[in-house]
């Protein structure tokens, strides 16, 4: 059965991005890298996205990993929704820009990402709009984010807006503390 899953890191005060949309403070964390005393999280999180039927992000995510990967044909087999309003750079790869404005838009949206995933999880990449919307929706079904032992004191929080969250597990990973969820339909 597909699950819709957040998967994504975080500071310690709530944010996946610096006020400058940047991850790259996540990459200085101690252990982040593959072959640190993190591994295991990395491993486990590689397995996660391999394992991803379908994949949904935003418009600035992406334009992060275009900026930091390059135009190299897109990364992830899955296919790829990008939700924008904007014209954004195409790379090679199984990737759809669409919009999804309204509760039944994005309904309808995840509907089509179910059928695509064809039984294997939905990951959601971030942002936190997205997976509020799809909580608030009661489309989104789990929450598992890394905290790293870092605060940015501002930028892109993990969540905007309300999500009630039922704890699953939560074990430390190198510097990073793995937090599971349930999220609580409304």
């Amino acid at each position: 059965m597909t699950r819709t899953v957040y998967e994504t890191a975080t500071s310690l005060d709530g944010f996946i991005a610096d006020p400058e949309n940047s991850l790259e403070w996540l990459f200085a964390v101690e252990g982040a890298q593959e072959g640190g005393s993190n591994s295991e999280a990395i491993d486990e999180t590689a397995a996660f996205i391999d394992g991803a039927g379908a994949i949904v992000l935003g418009a600035t995510t992406y334009e992060w990993i275009l900026e930091h990967e390059g135009d190299r044909p897109w990364q992830y087999q899955a296919p790829t929704w990008v939700l924008t309003h904007r014209d954004l750079p195409r790379i090679e790869g199984d990737l759809r820009f669409v919009s999804a404005d309204t509760d039944e838009e994005l309904r309808t949206l995840h509907q089509e990402m179910v059928k695509a995933a064809e039984g294997k999880d939905i990951w959601v990449v971030g942002g936190g709009r997205i997976a509020a919307d799809l909580a608030r929706l009661g489309l989104l079904d789990e929450v598992r984010v890394s905290v790293a032992p870092v605060s940015l004191g501002g930028g892109a929080p993990l969540l905007d807006g309300r999500v009630e969250l039922r704890p699953l597990s939560a074990r430390l990973l190198g510097a990073f503390a793995c937090l599971h969820y349930e999220v609580v339909k409304p």
